[in-house]
C-alpha cells in the first residue's frame, strides 16, 4: 500500500484537484490519501479566531462568508452530479453554520483547534465526493478516529496502530482511502493538531503503522533543491538524500517537509518521495537509508532567530556550570539549536522565545547575559561534510558577511552559521556561489 499527501495547492483549485485524481488513480496499488486544506483556508480560519478572540464580530461574519463563497464556487465547477453536489453543499452549510456560532462563544485554545480543523474536514469532504462522481472506488477515513498525541504533544503510537486498523477493517473496502492531514485529538480526546505542515508527518505517522511501501509528499515544486529558490537563481532538485539529511535540511528551515516527518518511518526503512502535483513525470526527491556522494549537498535557512551569550567568570574550570544553564532552558521547556563555549562564555541559539523574559531573568542571577534577536542560521548538509576535501571552500564566506557562530563537529552532516536576518539572502548566495559554482558569484 502506499501513503500520498497533498499540500494545500495541490487541492487549491479546480484544476488542481483534476492533477490529483489522475495521479491517484495510476497504479494498481491501494493507496492512503492524505490531504492538507485548501490553500488559503487555514490562514483565513487562523485569522477568524483571531477576530473571535478580539470580539470583532462584524469582521468575523465577513470573513466566513467571503470563505463559505469560495466553497460553493469549487463545488459548483467541480461537482457535475446534482444529487452529490446538494450532499457536499449540504455538509459545507453545516460546516459555516457552525463557525457562526463559534462567534458568540468563549475564546478557548479547544475553540482554535476546532475552528482550524475544519479546513481538512472540508477539503477531504469534498474530494472524496469527486473522487466518487469519477467513478473511483474511495471511502472516507476520518483522522479524529485514530490520530492522537499523548500529554507530550508526541504521536500516541500504541492509540494509532490499534485504531487505525480497526477504522479501516470497519468501514467498506476501498482502493482509495482520504483522510485528514493535521489534525488530532489530544490525550483528552479534544481536537488537537500536529501544528502547522503536520499533514506531512500524518502521512509517514500513517505509513510507519501501515508498513507502506512508499509515502509520497507531493507539493507544488520539484523536491528538495540545493538552496532556496525564493532566494537564490539556478538551484536544483536532488535526486536523493539519506533519512539523516533530510531531517536536518527540514529542521534548518527547508519548507517542502515539517521537520519531523522522516522519524517515523526510518526505523522501517520505508522510503519517503517529494513529488511535485504540478510536474508528475519529475523524478523528485527520494529519501531513504541509502547514502549517495559525500560533501555539501544542500542549504537551508531557518530565521526568527534568538542568539543569547551567557558570560561568568564562574564558568571557568566550574564543572556544574553548563548543567545549572540547560536546566533552566529544560524547565521553560525551550530547545537550543546552536552552542558554542569559551572558558568564560556560552553563546547558544532559540528559535522559540515566548519564555525569554524568564529565562533571561534566572540567568542573570548568576552570569551577564546579551540577547540580540533577528538572526538567521544558514545550514549546509551532506554526508559527512566536515571530512570533505572541498567543505573548506564556504569558509571563505567570512570574508564577505558578519558570521556571529559557527557549529562545526556537532555532527558530521551539519554545518551551521549564525548571521543577522538582513544578512541571510547574500550569505545564502555567497556560500551557493562558493560551494556549487567554484566561487563565481552570478
Amino acid at each position: 500500500m502506499l501513503v500520498l499527501k497533498f499540500g494545500g495547492t495541490s487541492v487549491g483549485s479546480v484544476e488542481n484537484m483534476t492533477n490529483v485524481k489522475n495521479i491517484i488513480r495510476a497504479g494498481k496499488k491501494k493507496k492512503i490519501v492524505v490531504l492538507s486544506a485548501m490553500s488559503g483556508t487555514t490562514n483565513a480560519l487562523v485569522s477568524l479566531s483571531e477576530n473571535i478572540k478580539n470580539s470583532e464580530n462584524e469582521i468575523a461574519l465577513a470573513s466566513i462568508e467571503t470563505l463559505y463563497q469560495k466553497y460553493l464556487v469549487t463545488i459548483d465547477e467541480l461537482l457535475n452530479c446534482s444529487e452529490l453536489k446538494q450532499e457536499v453543499g449540504n455538509y459545507i452549510d453545516s460546516v459555516f453554520d457552525f463557525l457562526k456560532s463559534c462567534i458568540d462563544q468563549p475564546y478557548s485554545e479547544l475553540l482554535y483547534n476546532t475552528i482550524v480543523s475544519q479546513g481538512e474536514l472540508l477539503s477531504t469532504y469534498i474530494f472524496s465526493h469527486y473522487l466518487t462522481q469519477e467513478g473511483l472506488n474511495a471511502r472516507l477515513l476520518p483522522a479524529l478516529d485514530f490520530m492522537r498525541i499523548d500529554r507530550n504533544k508526541e504521536p500516541d503510537n500504541f492509540y494509532i496502530n490499534r485504531n487505525l486498523n480497526r477504522v479501516i477493517d470497519e468501514i467498506l473496502p476501498a482502493d482509495i482511502y482520504i483522510t485528514q492531514g493535521f489534525i488530532c485529538l489530544d490525550a483528552d480526546g479534544n481536537i488537537a493538531n500536529l501544528e502547522r505542515g503536520g499533514s506531512d508527518y500524518t502521512a509517514t505517522i500513517i505509513g510507519s503503522v501501515i508498513n507502506a511501501d512508499e509515502v509520497q509528499i507531493w507539493t507544488d515544486i520539484d523536491g528538495f533543491h540545493n538552496n532556496d529558490p525564493r532566494c537564490v537563481e539556478n538551484t536544483h532538485a536532488i535526486s536523493h538524500l539519506s533519512f539523516d539529511e533530510a531531517a536536518e535540511l527540514a529542521y534548518f528551515g527547508a519548507k517542502i517537509l515539517h521537520p519531523q516527518t522522516v522519524m517515523p518511518v526510518r526505523k522501517f526503512d520505508i522510503p519517503v518521495r517529494l513529488k511535485n502535483t504540478m510536474h508528475p513525470e519529475a523524478h523528485g526527491t527520494l529519501i531513504n537509508s541509502e547514502i549517495h556522494g559525500d560533501g555539501i549537498k544542500a542549504i537551508a535557512a531557518k530565521d526568527n532567530i534568538t542568539a543569547i551569550k551567557i558570560k561568568s567568570a564562574r564558568m571557568l574550570q566550574a564543572h556544574g556550570f553548563l548543567k545549572k544553564v540547560f536546566e533552566i532552558f529544560e524547565k521553560y521547556e525551550t530547545s537550543i539549536d546552536m552552542i558554542t563555549t569559551s572558558e568564560i562564555a556560552i553563546s547558544l541559539t532559540i528559535d522559540d522565545d515566548i519564555h525569554l523574559v524568564s529565562i533571561k531573568e534566572e540567568l542573570e542571577k548568576f552570569a551577564l547575559v546579551e540577547v540580540d534577536k533577528n538572526q538567521s542560521i544558514v545550514c549546509l548538509v551532506g554526508h559527512s561534510i566536515i571530512f570533505h576535501e572541498d567543505t573548506h571552500r564556504l569558509f571563505q564566506v567570512l570574508q564577505d558577511v558578519n558570521v556571529r557562530m559557527i557549529s562545526y563537529g556537532g555532527s558530521n552532516n551539519n554545518i551551521s552559521l549564525l548571521v543577522h536576518m538582513d544578512d541571510k539572502i547574500e550569505t545564502l548566495k555567497k556560500v551557493h556561489s562558493y560551494v556549487f559554482e567554484g566561487g563565481v558569484l552570478v
